[in-house]
């Protein structure tokens, strides 16, 4: 008799997720339990996990941008909008240092999803859910079901702006210093995008009438010390389906952003953001900024613990179309996307799981 070994390993593998799910303690249950060797549904394609990358090199690395002045002097702002422009042009990713967010918040920031993760595993099950409409989603790997491998990390997701969930929904622990980081890098990612816009030669007023600054996601990731880094990804190779993205990143490392085919290390700086373009920009400038692939790394030291502040209404429910910005566009520019709500972007670009079949999601909006 010829059995079908892959619907048995298909099954399996159904199974080994399930059981991962169920758990509700996340990948810091495994490393808490005292595990040696990585779970095989973890284990990367060998082709997904090559790490050839670049360190140290100066033609090689990110911009850092210094924000100092640009709300006081009119020529400083437009010098530095112009450097903004131009590293989102060509990286899609930048550093700012000077950006008005007191070190004390970060650092208070950090150590609140440190305590949230870190607190009773009965009290964090409480958020644990695949329901994205609640007011706090922690979970283990949102794409844990579609994905080629799972994901080292655990996820703490909310919605924060423009409907701030209740102060009682949210973790005890890390409640007062979301709020108050959200406003602030709220804030921020407004005046980026003020930056951003007048880069492209446009009016503040297309801003404020394109509402990008309207929504704010924020996704606070826990990255366990993993015990054989070379079998897994802390996070898959991927765009972010956002207008921009602010990150907050500790001391450990491992953030690589794909440039020239090149994986560049994106080192961290005290007291710095990384700042990067998400799709939904790339497709209102037509393209005159750009979105990058990065992931990252699984390391043997950790926690690794790192906020992502997304710029977008994410799945909410919002009718707003948006496509390339009309004045952008000219016969030797036409429109390169059709429209899109952002929700609809969200839920396809979700659905299909990080870097499955290693195209973007912007190609199934291109005209």
């Amino acid at each position: 008799m010829v059995t079908d070994n892959t619907s048995n390993t298909e099954y399996d593998r159904i199974s080994e997720l399930k059981d991962f799910d169920d758990t509700k303690a996340g990948v810091k249950g495994l490393v808490d339990a005292g595990i040696t060797q990585v779970p095989r549904i973890f284990h990367q394609p060998p082709d997904k996990i090559q790490t050839t990358s670049v360190s140290g090199d100066a033609q090689f690395s990110i911009p850092v941008i210094d924000l100092e002045g640009v709300n006081k002097d009119p020529i400083t702002r437009k010098e530095t909008g112009d450097k903004i422009g131009n590293a989102s042009k060509k990286w899609g990713f930048f550093q700012v240092v000077n950006h008005g967010i007191p070190l004390t918040v970060l650092e208070e920031m950090k150590d609140g999803i440190r305590r949230f993760y870190e607190q009773d595993l009965e009290v964090k099950k409480q958020y644990y859910t695949r329901d994205y409409t609640k007011p706090g989603v922690y979970n283990s790997n949102f794409d844990l079901y579609t994905s080629l491998a799972v994901n080292w990390r655990d996820t703490f997701f909310s919605l924060m702006a423009p409907n701030p969930p209740k102060m009682e929904d949210l973790p005890a622990v890390c409640r007062d210093i979301m709020v108050e980081y959200s406003k602030q890098v709220q804030n921020l990612g407004n005046l980026l995008l003020e930056l951003l816009f007048e880069a492209l030669g446009l009016k503040p007023d297309h801003l404020k009438d394109l509402d990008c600054g309207r929504g704010l996601a924020m996704i606070c990731h826990y990255y366990p010390a993993c015990p054989q880094p070379e079998l897994a990804l802390g996070t898959s190779k991927h765009a972010d389906n956002d207008f921009i993205t602010v990150l907050l990143q500790d001391h450990i490392g491992g953030l690589q952003v794909l440039h020239e085919n090149k994986w560049i290390d994106v080192p961290p700086t005290p007291g710095a953001l990384v700042i990067n373009i998400g799709d939904l920009l790339q497709l209102i400038s037509n393209d005159a900024f750009i979105s990058v692939e990065h992931r990252v790394l699984a390391n043997s030291a950790g926690p690794r613990i790192s906020v992502a502040c997304f710029f977008s209404t994410s799945v909410m429910s919002d009718s707003r179309l948006y496509g390339p910005i009309k004045e952008l566009l000219s016969e030797e520019n036409p429109p390169k996307y059709r429209e899109t709500t952002v929700r609809d972007y969200v839920i396809y670009s979700n659905g299909r799981g990080l870097d499955v079949d290693g195209t973007s999601p912007l190609l199934h909006f291109r005209l």
